[in-house]
């Protein structure tokens, strides 16, 4: 693997190609599948996905993937069910009973939505860890029914399925899929929320209806960034690189140190490392605080810290989508049983967005009680912002119930 020096986080952001403008295509896919249903879903699956209806996979064949599976595999999948569940219980928040001066009472209630989708991808490989990340944080959310929609259904995503209790499984995947779910068809219900990483088309179409739909985020090529300190170890560093950059073209990675000898290390330990099609670039700096300012300014979907002096700066960390601290710390853990959530806000978005979490499947439903007193001592605030903003029948609903209560 080539690795490129640059200076700046703007030079590292720009080693990622522009993507391909998938916009109208997806458009048209999606318009097709939301007016003629499963016709056209049925087509697209054929084209894209190499599948046939129907659709849904039987739940005997879910069963029996499960049944199939090697022992050390199941135990894995096991565990990384366990530790997602456990982190994403932890995100949860408490409802809140408020009673205002005024005297009303409101009751802030956390609900899940109803029906959630999962997408994993699997047209170039099985990833039945992405189905465990989005179903875990799901079920913890409350969400009732929970659907997974994957390309060719392979075996393994199907036994993590049933490993996760999900029994609603769909052989879909791109952009007819999302559209399928988003609208429904003869065949495949809607649901309310849409999460999971993809590939453009599915991104894009996530994005597209979004609003008629709920989703996670758009989920592009994966980043990573290693702040190393002079006592990191470098096949370490190397390791975690060149595990990302197994994710392919689009994908980033880069180490970022005060100390010249470990980037030329670290270099050529992953001259070695056959291609991929990612981007790995070096990044010099006069100090460990000038890393971690180039780290902050990319926003990468991973960053990791190495060496004592490098670890010792992740308090101050604020853009990062996860945060992997020490040698022994491989990020390569959170993509499968850390616990942590491996659907992380990729392209810069960790400036303002969060990994998967139960709050994706979850709404706050704010339950408003106003007694006979607090209505009258409220409308008279109430009625003249609502006249001041043109809406006179706004201002008399409230004013009535000052006739009703009589004056506070």
């Amino acid at each position: 693997m080539r690795v490129t020096r640059v200076d700046s986080a703007a030079e590292l952001r720009a080693l990622v190609p522009a993507g391909e403008s998938v916009r109208d295509g997806v458009a048209e896919i999606v318009d097709a599948v939301r007016r003629v249903g499963d016709e056209a879903l049925f087509d697209f699956a054929e084209r894209f996905d190499d599948v046939m209806p129907p659709l849904r996979v039987p739940a005997e064949r879910i069963d029996a993937a499960a049944a199939g599976l090697r022992d050390d595999l199941r135990a894995g999948l096991e565990t990384a069910i366990a530790n997602v569940a456990a982190v994403a219980g932890a995100s949860l928040g408490d409802d809140a009973e408020l009673e205002l001066p005024q005297g009303q009472r409101v009751h802030v209630r956390e609900l899940p939505v109803g029906r959630a989708a999962i997408y994993a991808p699997g047209r170039r490989n099985p990833y039945p860890s992405t189905v465990i990340m989005g179903v875990a944080a799901a079920q913890v959310a409350g969400v009732e029914d929970i659907v997974v929609f994957s390309p060719r259904a392979h075996d393994v995503v199907l036994a993590a399925c049933a490993l996760c209790h999900v029994d609603e499984v769909y052989a879909m995947g791109g952009a007819h899929g999302v559209a399928a779910l988003a609208y429904g068809t003869e065949t495949v219900p809607r649901v309310d929320v849409i999460a999971g990483p993809g590939a453009l088309y599915v991104q894009e179409a996530k994005r597209q209806v979004s609003g008629d739909v709920g989703i996670d985020s758009f989920l592009g090529p994966s980043d990573l960034v290693v702040v190393a300190g002079g006592d990191a170890r470098p096949e370490w560093v190397a390791a975690d690189l060149a595990a990302q950059a197994e994710h392919g073209d689009g994908t980033v990675v880069a180490v970022v140190s005060d100390d010249d000898r470990l980037l030329g290390a670290v270099e050529h330990a992953l001259s070695g490392v056959e291609e991929t099609g990612a981007a790995a670039a070096a990044v010099s700096v006069p100090s460990l605080e000038a890393a971690l300012a180039v780290a902050e300014a990319f926003a990468p979907e991973h960053l990791s810290l190495q060496g004592s002096e490098a670890e010792a700066l992740a308090p101050l960390v604020r853009c990062a989508g996860c945060v992997f601290v020490g040698g022994s710390s491989a990020v390569a853990f959170g993509d499968y049983v850390a616990g942590s959530n491996h659907s992380l806000p990729t392209g810069g978005a960790a400036r303002f967005a969060s990994a998967l979490s139960p709050r994706v499947f979850r709404r706050r439903v704010a339950e408003v009680r106003i007694g006979p007193e607090a209505a009258a001592r409220l409308a008279p605030a109430g009625a003249a912002i609502a006249r001041a903003e043109g809406f006179r029948l706004h201002a008399e609903s409230m004013e009535a119930r000052i006739s009703e209560n009589g004056p506070s």
